[in-house]
């Protein structure tokens, strides 16, 4: 089936593209908030933001570099106060510092209660986590709640539109590091993304993926122990900000993503490489080879 597009209107509200940003979508009855921690309290005439919602506050750790997020639930309150009068709490807490901008997700009929934001607030970090873009700073795993199979539907549609809307405000929280996969007889460029190469090495078995925003290095992946003569400062900044992610005997715990197949082949040989050619496929075709030839391939499929 092929791919649609899909429309989404967002309003400058201070006219800027660094202020604060409403986002509706055709057919959708939530609205979702970007709003910069310095601009918070610019929002106390918006009605909707004193009603029921989850939101999102994200930033930037100052001593990894890490992203971080934190996702909360908000309830009207009798005095007319919701999710403004919590994002106005965050603010004065000193133990929340980290936080730059919050993201928001309501509703334009005010239909969300505690049950409902319960839900997607853990969905929301389940989300999060598993994607492993960003650090969730939630101490406790929230509760899904009591919801019938109907309302569970609704929701999990509304949380497809968040997801969407959430990238495009530039936060690849949903995002997982490998990217969304798309069928390979969709478009031929897909092909150099999905496949899963192999660092070109005699002494290392790593294997990675291309992906829209740089590079990612697989789980189980080997590493160099040793540091290179050629090794430049970024990559031994790189290989001190993931040392927690590198076991004993010398195998990553998790997925990395990196900026690009260099620092990806870097990181892992602990030297400097070129990444383009370090990274081959089964069949031994460089990444420079099947970039090219996606590149050839998506000419004749215009």
């Amino acid at each position: 089936m092929a791919v649609r597009g899909k429309s989404i209107n967002l309003f400058l509200m201070d006219g800027k593209a660094d202020g604060r940003i409403k986002c509706t979508l055709a057919n959708w009855t939530g609205i979702a908030y970007k709003i910069p921690r310095t601009d918070i309290d610019l929002c106390r005439d918006r009605e909707d933001l004193k009603q029921s919602g989850v939101y999102f506050l994200l930033g930037v750790s100052d001593e990894t570099g890490e992203n971080i997020v934190y996702i909360g639930q908000a309830g009207e309150r009798k005095n007319g106060e919701g999710i403004l009068y919590r994002l106005q709490e965050h603010k004065r807490n000193p133990d929340k510092d980290y936080w730059t901008e919050a993201v928001v997700f309501t509703t334009a009929n005010n239909s969300f209660g505690p049950t409902e934001i319960s839900y997607l607030e853990h969905r929301f970090c389940k989300l999060a986590k598993d994607a492993k873009r960003y650090k969730v700073k939630n101490g406790n795993d929230p509760t899904p709640g009591h919801i019938t199979e109907e309302k569970e539907c609704e929701l999990e549609e509304f949380i497809e539109y968040a997801q969407l809307i959430m990238g495009t405000l530039g936060h690849k929280v949903f995002i997982p590091l490998q990217g969304t996969v798309m069928a390979e007889d969709d478009n031929p460029l897909s092909i150099a993304v999905e496949q899963e190469l192999h660092l070109k090495h005699s002494k290392i078995k790593a294997s990675g993926k291309r992906t829209s925003d740089g590079f990612v290095v697989l789980k189980g992946s080997q590493v160099a122990v040793t540091e290179s003569k050629s090794c430049p400062g970024t990559i031994r900044n790189l290989r001190q900000k993931y040392a927690e992610k590198i076991s004993a005997d010398g195998k990553l715990t998790e997925d990395i993503g990196f900026s690009s197949p260099s620092a990806a082949a870097g990181f892992v040989s602990y030297s400097s490489v070129n990444g383009l050619i370090a990274w081959v496929s089964d069949d031994g075709k460089t990444l420079k080879d099947l970039e090219n030839n996606s590149l050839t391939e998506e000419i004749a499929y215009v």
